[in-house]
């Protein structure tokens, strides 16, 4: 399961978006160091289910008319402050946290109103933009530290008659969250020097800024930003590449409505309807969150998970099915599964995500939506839904 993580200073609303877009129940506190140890939990990216391509909805608890909703882990890691990667505020552990996760949500408090230590401030007093740039440096100088202290071993190794500087680099680098083919392209792209022994720090930090920026891709969300200024909001999209505003608040309210039938509401839509009886200061509240909506076309929580996954990540939605006529598994559930593959995977790539074992006997493949057999070099598209032919089915 691909896994996403909360990052960002304390009090910024971390343990907030994680409630609401898991509806966990966690500590939620206005003061530094609400959350000491990660949470972990599910919650799910949103797309277009394939079953609005025929005449009836699939019925599967994961789609909501046509709006499908595809699992992924959600990791909620405590605050950090500036120092992190020296272990001020037990930094390195909650760092340490972040190692396996596929992308990152730095969640700013986007109104200024919380200073560098997560500490409350009169709104508008602090710039939520040093808030940008801290996360990914201490991030980057967390990375450098693992690499300085593992150096040494490096430079043991270098002594062999069969020494190989890449995968000596490959196997240290892998065991902190990034793949082999984050490392293959880092390597290819920064200039360093064949023996481990001229290295300086500098070539050590270049080499693990353009690590950390292929294997932990970080996405700012603009938090509290019903109470943020334009300004505030402008600068922050200057300041990172992609910026989501959200009100992460706002975003819980609804879903605990929506849990209590008091409205209809699916997590990602742009508005909501009333269905049950609410009092004048819940009314109030609820029409305060639809003037953000209709400002940001939401609330910012479910776009914030669905650009993370489908646009930095680069990810598609596939769809196995064992009847391609009916799109049925054995007990004639209709696309009972959903699969989340990097764009590139193949019909093999699905066949493992399955099961390995559908994997290791996988003959060919089948496209259901065409009804026509696949090639194995076939690149998989949003929504497909593939027939697995394996000697293990």
């Amino acid at each position: 399961m691909l896994s996403v993580a909360l990052a960002g200073k304390p009090n910024a609303g971390k343990s907030t978006f994680y409630r609401a877009a898991t509806l966990a129940d966690v500590d939620i506190g206005n003061y530094p160091f609400t959350t000491i140890d990660p949470n972990r939990g599910v919650s799910h990216v949103r797309t277009e289910c394939p079953c609005l391509e025929r005449e009836e909805r699939c019925g599967d608890e994961h789609c909501h008319d046509g709006k499908r909703y595809v699992p992924i882990e959600l990791l909620d890691v405590a605050g950090l402050v500036p120092g992190a990667h020296e272990g001020r505020g037990l930094g390195n552990q909650f760092l340490d946290a972040l190692s396996n996760a596929d992308v990152i949500l730095n969640v700013v408090d986007a109104s200024g109103g919380t200073n560098a230590e997560g500490e409350p401030v009169e709104p508008g007093s602090y710039d939520p933009v040093q808030d940008v740039d801290f996360i990914e440096e201490e991030m980057d100088l967390w990375m450098a530290g693992i690499v300085d202290r593992n150096w040494e071993s490096v430079e043991r190794q270098s002594r062999s008659p069969n020494f190989d500087l890449e995968d000596a680099l490959t196997e240290m680098l892998t065991g902190i969250g990034a793949s082999e083919a984050d490392v293959a392209a880092t390597l290819r792209t920064v200039e360093y020097p064949t023996d481990p022994k001229q290295w300086t720090d500098e070539d050590r930090r270049r080499l693990a800024r353009d690590l950390r920026e292929r294997s932990k891709p970080i996405i700012v969300v603009a938090n509290k930003a019903d109470a943020a200024s334009e300004e505030n909001l402008d600068r922050l999209r200057e300041a990172a590449e992609v910026v989501v505003p959200a009100t992460a608040e706002g975003e819980l309210a609804l879903r605990q409505a929506a849990k209590a039938g008091v409205i209809d509401y699916d997590p990602g839509d742009p508005d909501f309807t009333v269905t049950g009886d609410v009092s004048e200061k819940q009314e109030a509240g609820l029409e305060r969150i639809r003037t953000v909506m209709e400002a940001w076309g939401g609330t910012g929580v479910q776009e914030a998970l669905d650009t993370a996954v489908y646009d930095f990540l680069d990810h598609v939605t596939a769809y196995p099915v064992q009847n391609e006529g009916k799109w049925t598994d054995g007990q004639e559930n209709v696309l009972p599964d959903a699969f989340l593959l990097p764009r590139g995977s193949t019909p093999k790539d699905l066949a493992y995500a399955v099961h390995s074992d559908i994997g290791d006997g996988y003959l060919h493949a089948v496209n259901a939506k065409e009804n026509r057999r696949i090639g194995d070099a076939y690149e998989l598209a949003e929504g497909d839904v593939v027939k697995i032919v394996s000697t293990a089915s």
